[in-house]
């Protein structure tokens, strides 16, 4: 059995923070991921309206860590951990092994959450993993080349009106508006309490709604799902009164739970859990009656802190320096609040800055772009996602959407006529999104 000083579960924001900031003191570190890349998650949304191509935000972590000699990366999925023997068991493609650590740091995330009717997974499109984007997108594209008498495939319905919400319903709007001009789409976004991005509240929950409504977004507020059928969503009002939307594309956004990962680790440190089945960690991020283990990011409850990338890397840097005896054992987790921002749409977005300084608008936009651009990891993916946003908001283009075409296009036959059409272009539903769809062709405006 390998042993190491330090293992972190998750090649997240949190665990590869953690990572990081354990090279900087040489400490022996094994880095186990289900996954070989690291996922950007907050551009999800971009990769599944097309805006980005999926390689952009999810470069290898291999390449990412490749200047940190003491980090060592393995693919694996964590199916036990023995935390007395200290020793954590993983599956990979070979079977399964185990590796023992001195200290452990768990940073596997968390999954999408439905309020006790998990049987909605089956019917609604989360937006957790790069493959939930890539097959939201293939289905965006197919709902825009359907008939325009097909009400329930030109009819999107987004639920939560989180950060997420908003993004991925204000992207649909504007394929609408600028790319699929024919299509008789339209959007819903569904949110329980009584405004848009509640965290924030005030004017820019105000200044969200408005824009969103004035693009034509629908906007139902004070509103819940009551059931999801094939081809119909039923929501229910605060008066009670109930409207079903005949719809074959309903984006779930709203709530989140603890990766089964986190009911492991409870039983074996003693740890509570919240109704969302994460763990109740203590304030230095030491996990139940151990010392010895921390967890970090969106599998965690801590202060009402939020599930968001911010939070998760300064944990994992927290923890980090506490192992390589840069902070002292037992110092509780303070969390720096930096902002926080969401884009509405093209040219619009909303940012809750320090110091009370909140901005919407064009500004808004511009800082959340400069934003991103600074948290991309790797001088390819930045040099690469400038050039996509360049292409898609200054442009007319949608990069993301050719890799539908090309994968459809290298599944289907050679030889079939169909295959031929689809590679020329023209001539089949496959081909639309592809370079000679003429909804789509960068028009070369910038």
């Amino acid at each position: 059995m390998r042993n190491t000083h330090v293992v972190v579960i998750g090649s997240g924001f949190g665990g590869l923070a953690a990572a990081k900031q354990l090279a900087k003191s040489k400490v022996p570190t094994v880095l186990i991921s289900a996954t070989d890349e690291h996922l950007f998650q907050p551009l999800l949304y971009q990769v599944a309206t097309g805006v980005l191509p999926a390689d952009e935000i999810a470069p290898p972590i291999a390449g990412v860590l490749e200047n940190k000699e003491t980090v060592d990366v393995v693919k694996g999925y964590v199916t036990a951990l023995d935390a007395e023997a200290q020793v954590v068991t993983y599956r990979t493609a070979d079977g399964e092994e185990q590796i023992g650590y001195e200290r452990l740091i768990v940073a596997a995330g968390a999954s999408q959450g439905y309020f006790g009717h998990d049987e909605w997974a089956e019917r609604t499109f989360s937006l957790k993993t790069l493959d939930d984007a890539t097959t939201l997108r293939a289905h965006l594209l197919d709902c825009f080349a359907a008939p325009v008498d097909d009400t329930a495939a030109h009819t999107f319905v987004v639920v939560g009106g989180g950060a997420t919400g908003v993004e991925i319903a204000g992207q649909i709007r504007e394929l609408r508006a600028r790319h699929f001009t024919d299509a008789p789409t339209a959007v819903y976004l569904v949110e329980g309490a009584g405004d848009l991005l509640p965290v924030y509240g005030g004017r820019l929950s105000a200044f969200t709604r408005k824009t969103l409504e004035d693009s034509g977004v629908q906007v139902l507020t004070d509103s819940f799902v009551t059931e999801i059928a094939d081809g119909a969503v039923t929501v229910r009002s605060a008066d009670g009164a109930e409207r079903t939307l005949e719809s074959e594309t309903v984006v779930w956004s709203a709530g989140v739970q603890a990766t089964p990962l986190a009911a492991v680790v409870a039983a074996a440190t003693k740890c509570e859990t919240d109704r969302a089945g994460r763990l109740l960690i203590n304030p230095d991020l030491t996990v139940g009656v151990r010392a010895d283990v921390y967890a970090i990011g969106d599998m965690t409850s801590l202060n009402g802190y939020p599930g968001q990338s911010p939070v998760a890397m300064q944990e994992g840097r927290h923890a980090a320096d506490v192992i390589r005896g840069k902070k002292v054992t037992g110092t509780a987790f303070r969390y720096f609040d930096k902002g926080s921002m969401a884009v509405i749409n093209r040219n619009n977005a909303v940012v809750d800055a320090p110091f009370g300084i909140k901005l919407t608008g064009y500004l808004g936009w511009l800082t959340w772009l400069a934003v991103h651009l600074f948290y991309l990891v790797g001088f390819r993916n930045r040099f690469a996602a400038v050039w996509s946003w360049f292409r898609a908001f200054g442009g007319h283009a949608r990069p993301g959407f050719a890799e539908v075409t090309e994968t459809r296009t290298e599944t289907e036959p050679v030889a079939a006529a169909p295959a031929a059409e689809a590679v020329t272009g023209t001539g089949s539903p496959d081909a639309v999104g592809g370079a000679e769809d003429p909804r789509l062709v960068d028009t070369g405006t910038r």
